[in-house]
């Protein structure tokens, strides 16, 4: 009788790396080495991670949602944006936070669906255009992905476009 051997599933040797960055002020860990589950910056934030290309720079405004639609994390950026401080929000469903430009039903659908996804981990990055939930004309750009925190969706605002 022969072994069974290891095989690669296919579609995971390809994967994008992750890189781990402070859950508050977007800071990345020196050297990519992460000996603390704290921010060794702010002391505010939990490392955590998602793909290069998505994780956020320093200067961009950021939230993490977990699989209930809750708001986990909200970096120092999103506050200023947003007008409120995380311990405001954190625990907040997203959509009392953010909600899609368009504001029909099929839009609330759509970023429930994309949000969702990130969070079991799909690995391609969807972009979504919302606004703060009790606003109307304010427009915000993101980018929506996976995040190991542990199994959350990061979704990068970019007020700019």
């Amino acid at each position: 009788m022969s072994r069974p051997q290891f095989q690669l599933v296919p579609g995971h040797a390809d994967r994008e790396p992750y890189v781990s960055f402070c859950g508050h002020c977007g800071v990345r860990p020196m050297g990519g080495d992460v000996n603390s589950r704290v921010c060794e910056s702010c002391h505010m934030g939990m490392i955590v991670s998602a793909p290069e290309s998505l994780a956020p720079e320093v200067h961009e405004a950021f939230i993490i949602v977990d699989g209930k639609l809750q708001i986990c994390a909200v970096s120092r950026q999103a506050e200023l944006l947003l007008g409120a401080p995380e311990a405001d929000i954190v625990q907040d469903r997203l959509t009392e936070v953010l909600l899609p430009a368009d504001g029909d039903l099929a839009g609330i659908e759509n970023m429930i669906a994309t949000i969702s996804h990130a969070v079991r981990g799909q690995e391609t990055f969807d972009d979504l255009v919302v606004r703060p939930a009790r606003e109307w004309g304010i427009r915000w750009f993101t980018r929506v992905g996976p995040c190991t925190a542990p199994s959350a969706a990061l979704i990068v605002l970019a007020p700019d476009g």
